[in-house]
């Protein structure tokens, strides 16, 4: 750190106690008090250079052998500040420094210590060294400002703490590679003016290493938060980046709000929980946190989801202002794509603890994230058709999002405190072209059934009713089949599109595998050439589709068994009825099928594999089988 030393004379103080005597061999003629600390010395000294001292020893009443005595209560940096000035007016060497040339400058200029008190007096010292050694440097122009908070009144007042706030802005507005500072100050090598690395004073020639945008944050991070407020504000003034300043907010938060870091490890954490942000009581950070929402701008990116998540659950640990929550939770609904399900688990913090996790805070958040979507055009059901659905980029961060949403439904699914209707409003509220398939969904209802077995099962039919059977895959179709606590007309519906999937399957497999034949016809014609990879390679993948298509066959069976036992087993409790009964139960149901559809099929599949005609018949069969087996709503 710099320093300038003032005077020539040897130390002459000493100190006894609560009290400094000057050891000049002449008694002295003057106590000073200055809040505990009393100070013996002698008049001329100190009105040879001050004007206040010479005008409060002319009013001082002599107190006979202790001499006069004058009371300094309100003189800026107190006692330690006093010492400096006193020992400066009897001549004694004096070492200006960054960390106490702001204290003596609004000292000197509380006790009017100006050119006509004596020439090179401490005003004009003081601000010699401030703007010629403090304002050129980083560090010490930090270190200046932040003495300025115990004198801020006086320091405002002579424009100390503006004059090192502009200087600080100015450096971190400027590259720091084209200057050479800050690298110098934070350990790198010196270099020129034009930036070249300099050895013992001599330019090398050699370039120094870039140093990024982010090298002033920790030093930032030191000041109290209204002098961070202020040269964030000179710094937006000057241009600098709002990602840059969103940054630095960040970390300044991560520094003294503990609660946002903890999922850090334990020695990540406490090495930045230094400082203020030890003593910071709740009452400060709550004030804390709801300022640094205020200086982060609207902007999606800025910051990450994780910190935004981190303030969110701080600002509610801290009874924050419902404006502060409020706007945190549209913050995160502007980038809720960006977030992962670890962040969306936040407990519960209500008094009455109705659910484990903050179900609704996450409906809030979601809303804002819709709402948003519309705002920028975000596709609709009308806008697309199936074929583009998947494909659409701008489906991407909602797809992501309902991915997501379905994932946290699994997740809070197990408590038993959680009511029907709140989870089904959350799942209710992602739209349905945002799922290309329900298997998320799908789990996240049967975990529900499961832990909520006590359901009716109107209700479980309701549940079950968010769902689209028809965007189900074939595994899911597979467990839904067997889950006993899902409805009956439920599991109707995933067998009928169980079997229409398996169909549509096959019939697709023997068309390929018809294409693989005349590809083969062809390769044994010789239209390869002498070369037979390509007539391998065929012979292998058709032996592939077969096995694929005898599975296919297999399950097909017994799909049609298990639906042709149902049938029978309906037909059993209604026969009173007459023969009307399969239809009515399949109305019940929400069908309108023939009563073939459940038959076995097995001998029309097995013929199916003799020619391509044949092939081409069952395309066609199935096709109309689609448009005659259809579901209502």
């Amino acid at each position: 750190m710099a320093c300038m030393k003032l005077g020539s004379k040897s130390d002459a103080f000493q100190r006894q106690g609560q009290a400094w005597f000057c050891t000049t061999g002449l008694p002295s003629d003057l106590i000073v008090e200055v809040g505990e600390m009393s100070f013996h010395l002698h008049k001329f000294p100190l009105l040879s250079r001050s004007g206040v001292m010479e005008r409060l020893i002319a009013e001082a009443s002599d107190e006979g052998e202790e001499g006069y005595l004058i009371k300094l209560p309100d003189i800026p940096g107190g006692a330690k500040t006093f010492e400096l000035v006193a020992k400066f007016c009897y001549g004694v060497k004096l070492e200006l420094t960054a960390s106490n040339v702001v204290y003596l400058r609004c000292a000197a200029d509380h006790l009017e210590m100006t050119e006509e008190y004596g020439e090179g007096n401490l005003i004009s010292q003081a601000e010699i060294f401030l703007n010629q050694v403090v304002l050129k440097s980083w560090k010490d122009s930090l270190k200046a400002l932040q003495t300025c908070d115990d004198v801020l009144p006086y320091a405002e007042e002579l424009h100390i703490t503006k004059r090192c706030i502009e200087s600080l802005a100015a450096k971190a507005s400027t590259d720091p590679n084209l200057f050479g500072w800050p690298v110098m100050e934070h350990g790198g090598p010196m270099q020129s003016p034009g930036g070249s690395v300099l050895w013992n004073g001599i330019s090398t020639g050699a370039r120094p290493k870039h140093s990024s945008s982010d090298w002033w944050y920790e030093d930032a991070s030191a000041l109290s938060l209204p002098l961070y407020k202020r040269l964030i504000s000179v710094m937006e003034s000057r241009g600098i980046k709002q990602d840059i300043l969103s940054a630095s907010l960040s970390f300044y938060a991560k520094k003294y709000l503990p609660g946002i870091n903890r999922r850090q490890s334990a020695g990540e954490s406490s090495s930045r929980l230094t400082g203020l942000g030890a003593t910071l009581t709740e009452e400060d950070q709550k004030l804390l946190l709801e300022e640094v929402d205020r200086l982060l701008p609207m902007q999606k990116g800025l910051v990450s989801t994780k910190f935004l998540f981190g303030l969110l659950r701080t600002a509610k640990i801290l009874h924050a202002s419902l404006s502060c929550i409020s706007t945190l939770e549209k913050r995160i609904g502007m980038q809720l794509d960006q977030a992962t399900l670890e962040d969306l688990l936040m407990p519960s913090f209500t008094h009455s603890m109705e659910t484990l996790y903050d179900v609704d805070c996450v409906q809030r958040i979601l809303e804002h994230f819709l709402a948003m979507d519309q705002v920028t055009g975000g596709a609709s059901p009308c806008s697309v058709d199936d074929g583009q659905l998947m494909g659409s980029p701008s489906l991407t961060p909602i797809t992501m999002v309902a991915k997501l949403i379905d994932g946290y439904l699994a997740e809070v699914a197990p408590d038993v405190n959680l009511k029907l209707p709140k989870f089904q409003s959350l799942a209710a509220s992602v739209p349905e072209y945002a799922r290309p398939l329900d298997d998320g969904l799908y789990r996240a209802i049967d975990i529900y059934l499961k832990s909520h077995p006590w359901l009716a099962e109107a209700d479980r039919e309701q549940l079950c009713r968010l769902m689209d059977c028809q965007k189900l895959s074939l595994e899911a179709c597979t467990h839904a089949a067997q889950n006993e606590r899902l409805p009956l007309r439920i599991i109707v519906q995933v067998l009928f599109f169980e079997q229409l999937q398996l169909r549509t399957s096959i019939a697709g497999c023997f068309l390929v595998s018809d294409n693989l034949d005349g590809g083969s016809r062809q390769l044994r014609s010789g239209l390869v050439g002498p070369n037979e990879g390509g007539w391998a390679t065929a012979v292998r993948e058709n032996q592939v589709l077969k096995v694929g298509m005898d599975n296919m066959r297999m399950r097909v069976s017994e799909l049609e068994k298990e639906c042709s036992n149902m049938r029978q087993e309906i037909e059993k409790l209604g026969r009173g009825k007459g023969s009307s009964t399969w239809g009515s139960v399949s109305k019940k149901f929400g069908f309108r099928l023939k009563s073939q559809m459940c038959s076995a099929q097995e001998g029309s599949i097995s013929n199916q594999n003799s020619s391509t005609g044949k092939a081409e018949k069952v395309k066609d069969k199935n096709g109309k089988q689609k448009k005659n087996l259809s579901l209502d709503d």
